[in-house]
């Protein structure tokens, strides 16, 4: 299933693959366009009968005949419409069922590594492309070149016909440039301030308890307000800009209308068009078929432009979306982890922040972590389940790379919970289950080993009592029992806690001691960032960090007895 996934993904972010395939699929939408503008030459032969044969035979059942048969023809011409429309719609939903794992796996790697960018598409830009897929926009785009058919037969009229049809293209096409050029940057520059706006709209909500109760509100709403105002205005702008191509091509459209008719009534009046006078008006009729879906395009040229931007952000993200890593399926692990030297630095830096880290665990173990702020202790803990990528060394699971395994095949043996506890929306017991198929006992199992049991019997639901967004009505001792109880659920083989006591009380303290000593019963292997010492007293290990680097690790009680020596040599060491 992994393997069948990364096919997809990778044939859906080749670019020459998807213009390939839609190269295919737009072949008939061109062939029902060809025959819908063959069909829509209807009206024109209908006025021309009714001009030349009708009104001069008098004939009523010629034109019963021809209404009725321009009734088929309007009626054909709607289901080829609709035809057309819906094999658009269709490359466009082909294309978003493509590429939205893809995107979605991407802005979420983006996301982990905390390097969001307004230059990487989201699955909101790729459902606006695929709307515009199937809009009348893309129709008049894709009509545009039929135009020539109606500049053929006014040259078959008279050239000076075509002539004149073809210099209002012309200007409307020139028209259309200069917009382009005049709006691209402004609508680049309104979409990395939205972007922006956006970004400040969401840092606020996710924090409105702590901006109401420290009065940032006005700050961070003019913040918001800022990037906002920006945005507007530089959309004001590619408006003004967008507005005058607009205006430019209604006036050459009316005004074209007209000098086809005075032209016609010319050459009418001089003999060189027929004297019925049935061809001038066709001929004003189809000069503004053949420029018809030119001033649409213009017309839409904003939201054309829009669509570009959107693609190209489209383009650029599938094209620079990070190398995937090989993902190896093993046997379930037993639970032996093993750190090699492993050196951590973020991308770019000259420094690490994580040096020649050394930790050997085997199964049962329980190894605490412990250091001053900022010594790097939550960054181990993110090494060691997989999050992070070593910049040297490896972090291995029964000799197997951590980093590579499949993360789908690893889930299940893997527990983790990280300093700031994140609660997905959904009910309790999804989130201990992490949203999978649910086993009654395991599930029971997790909540009874964290205390949750008594919480559960007065929920209204149960476990089938909502959280809320992202855990909102449950509070922070609350959520950090739910955070335990979805890091041991399914009886994982290792297990990273990082500060899991940070917000229990003496209740839930004595729960997590349980807790531990059920893992450890468990020979789960079990590494937990804290200063208590009632989790001291249950560790077997002790791992010592201060500024990045590995101060001491091995038994506890030899690291404990190593650096009470050391301390009391500085003590010595200090003395007159």
């Amino acid at each position: 299933m992994t393997h069948q996934r990364a096919h997809i993904a990778s044939a859906a972010t080749d670019m020459a693959s998807f213009w390939s395939q839609t190269q295919a699929a737009i072949q008939p939408v061109l062939a029902y366009g060809l025959l819908a503008n063959l069909l829509l030459f209807m009206p024109t032969v209908y006025m021309l009968e009714v001009y030349d044969r009708v009104l001069n035979s008098g004939s009523v059942n010629t034109l019963l005949s021809l209404s009725a048969l321009a009734v088929v023809v309007y009626a054909a011409l709607s289901v080829i419409d609709w035809v057309r429309s819906e094999m658009l719609f269709g490359i466009g939903r082909q294309a978003e069922a493509d590429w939205a794992p893809t995107l979605h796996d991407r802005y979420f790697a983006a996301q982990l590594a905390r390097t969001p960018s307004a230059d990487l598409a989201s699955l909101q830009d790729l459902a606006s492309l695929r709307s515009f897929a199937g809009s009348s926009t893309m129709v008049a785009i894709l009509d545009t070149p039929f135009a020539l058919l109606v500049l053929f037969v006014l040259l078959a009229i008279h050239p000076w016909l075509a002539a004149t049809t073809l210099l209002a293209a012309v200007l409307i096409a020139a028209s259309a440039v200069l917009t382009d050029r005049s709006s691209r940057l402004p609508l680049a520059q309104a979409n990395t301030h939205l972007y922006q706006a956006q970004q400040a709209a969401t840092s606020g909500l996710r924090s409105a308890v702590v901006v109401q109760a420290m009065g940032m509100g006005h700050a961070m709403a003019q913040r918001w307000q800022t990037h906002h105002q920006a945005y507007l205005d530089m959309q004001a702008t590619a408006s003004v800009h967008a507005g005058r191509g607009v205006a430019f091509s209604k006036c050459v459209q009316t005004l074209q209308s007209s000098l086809l008719l005075g032209l016609g009534c010319w050459l009418t009046l001089n003999g060189q068009m027929s004297a019925s006078g049935s061809l001038m008006i066709v001929a004003s009729v189809l000069g503004g078929r053949a420029i018809s879906p030119l001033s649409q395009v213009v017309m839409q040229w904003r939201q054309i432009m829009q669509m570009r931007l959107l693609w190209r952000k489209l383009e650029k993200t599938l094209a620079t979306e990070r190398p995937q890593k090989p993902s190896l399926n093993l046997p379930a692990p037993q639970g032996n982890l093993r750190v090699e030297q492993v050196s951590y630095g973020l991308p770019g830096a000259s420094q690490f922040l994580i040096r020649n880290l050394q930790i050997d665990l085997q199964p049962g173990m329980l190894a605490v972590v412990m250091g001053p702020s900022g010594a790097g202790k939550t960054t181990i803990a993110r090494l060691l389940v997989g999050i992070l990528p070593a910049s040297q060394g490896k972090v291995r699971l029964d000799s197997a790379d951590l980093y590579t395994w499949d993360k789908q095949a690893l889930g299940p043996h893997m527990g983790y919970l990280p300093q700031n506890i994140e609660l997905l929306d959904g009910t309790v017991a999804q989130n201990i289950t992490r949203f999978g198929p649910a086993d009654e006992d395991l599930l029971r199992q997790a909540v009874e080993l964290v205390g949750l049991g008594p919480w559960v019997s007065s929920w209204p639901l149960g476990l089938d009592q909502p959280l809320g967004v992202a855990g909102a009505h449950v509070s922070g001792g609350m959520r950090q029992r739910i955070g335990l109880a979805r890091a041991i659920y399914g009886n994982p083989r290792l297990v990273v806690l990082d500060e899991p006591n940070s917000h229990l009380d003496e209740e839930g303290e004595k729960a997590l001691m349980a807790c531990l000593a059920q893992l450890k019963q468990r020979q789960t292997t079990t590494v937990v960032i804290s200063h208590r010492q009632s989790v001291l007293q249950m560790a077997t290990h002790m791992v010592v960090v201060r500024d990045g680097v590995m101060q001491a690790f091995g038994e506890r009680d030899q690291v404990i007895a190593a650096l009470q020596k050391a301390y009391a040599q500085q003590q010595q060491a200090g003395k007159p």
